[in-house]
């Protein structure tokens, strides 16, 4: 019997590291110690130009793009760090937050040429640790044997990659009667997924017929729109409104997705926000931290209703892309239900946005 992680595991262990900001090795063709800029620290710092080398700052080409750097290899830019470089140096780069203060952190050398794809597979995961895209990395000749010295959790490439891909499988773990204001007959269904992230809700209405398309939502949590009621969004109304109509026709199914901040989560979200009172927009301000407009996975959604007995919805969206989406994964959208609530003279501009930039249906 093995005990030790398997690559799901492991890739889990490694987020948690990010977070905390204790760096990672890669192993490869070309193996690297990484460590997320957002938690860099100076005594680490200190330790890793104490190696020698030329570490980077990896950054997303959204990111380069704000900064005028050159992302030679694509979706990435390898930042050369100069030779006083500060944690504050580092994390000006990777965060806009005085972008309009102190504009000028260039001009940025960015390295070209050689193997790329472990900084593509570090900053897929700091993203997926919901830190912004953007990480130290320095190669390593002998990197196994530096993890193990220093206990550094190890992933390799190889295994890594497509595993960064591919979507957690989600199981179910409870379901339970929750009587609501909208419907006494309310079951809640909780779904966990493997790789140990945040688990997923369905909320179903009635007893649905599995044989006929569902009244169906996707909802992204919005800790800032569904329970503190703000005015930035439509996200709340959506929500109270999907449910209303669910308990109206006496049968239907809301999927509560935890992707905040359309997948980039809570910090990154008010990071948005932060510049959006600078004057940009909500696409903009997701461009600038780094991100692309919409970093959520609705595959969930699909997998949840699957494992569900649902084959056809009747979608209460005004996104294309989860119409597309659901077909795409193997269920059928009978009908697109509009959901045009929540507009208000706070949000009348992202609303706009929404409509102009995403393709929303408002």
């Amino acid at each position: 019997m093995a005990f030790g992680p398997d690559i799901t595991e492991q890739l889990a262990r490694a987020r948690a590291d990010l977070r905390m900001g204790v760096p990672v090795v890669i192993l490869g063709e070309a193996p690297v110690l990484a460590l997320a800029a957002e938690t860099l620290t100076a005594q680490r710092l200190t330790a890793v130009l104490a190696l020698g080398g030329e570490p980077v700052l990896a950054i997303t080409a959204r990111r380069a793009q704000t900064l005028k750097a050159r992302a030679y290899d694509g979706t990435l830019a390898r930042v050369l760090l100069p030779q006083d470089a500060t944690p504050r140096w580092v994390q000006s780069v990777a965060d806009p937050a005085d972008d309009l203060r102190s504009p000028m952190k260039g001009p940025l050398a960015c390295a070209r040429g050689g193997d790329s794809t472990a900084h593509d597979a570090v900053l897929k995961l700091v993203k997926s640790a919901r830190l912004l895209p953007a990480a130290l990395i320095l190669n390593l000749p002998d990197a196994a044997g530096f993890a193990a010295r220093h206990g550094l959790t190890t992933l390799n490439l190889a295994e890594a990659l497509p595993a960064l891909a591919a979507q957690s499988p989600l199981h179910p773990v409870i379901n339970a009667r929750l009587p609501m204001e909208v419907s006494e007959a309310g079951r809640l269904h909780i779904f966990r997924p493997d790789d140990g992230g945040e688990e997923h809700y369905a909320i179903e209405i009635g007893r649905p017929d599995r044989s006929k398309p569902v009244l169906a939502r996707l909802h992204s949590a919005c800790f800032t729109g569904d329970l503190m009621g703000s005015l930035k969004c439509d996200c709340g109304p959506q929500l109270h409104a999907a449910l209303a109509q669910m308990g109206a026709e006496g049968h239907g199914v809301l999927l509560y997705l935890n992707q905040e901040g359309r997948g980039i989560g809570l910090a990154n979200k008010m990071r948005a926000y932060s510049l959006q009172d600078q004057g940009f927009d909500t696409v903009e301000a997701n461009h600038r931290l780094g991100f692309e407009d919409d970093e959520r996975d609705f595959r969930l959604g699909s997998d949840i209703l699957k494992s569900m007995g649902f084959s056809a919805v009747r979608l209460l969206t005004n996104n294309p892309r989860k119409v597309e989406m659901m077909e795409a994964s193997g269920v059928k959208v009978a009908e697109r239900v509009p959901l045009k609530v929540g507009e208000n003279r706070h949000n009348t501009a992202y609303l706009a946005t929404k409509a102009a930039k995403s393709g929303h249906l408002l």
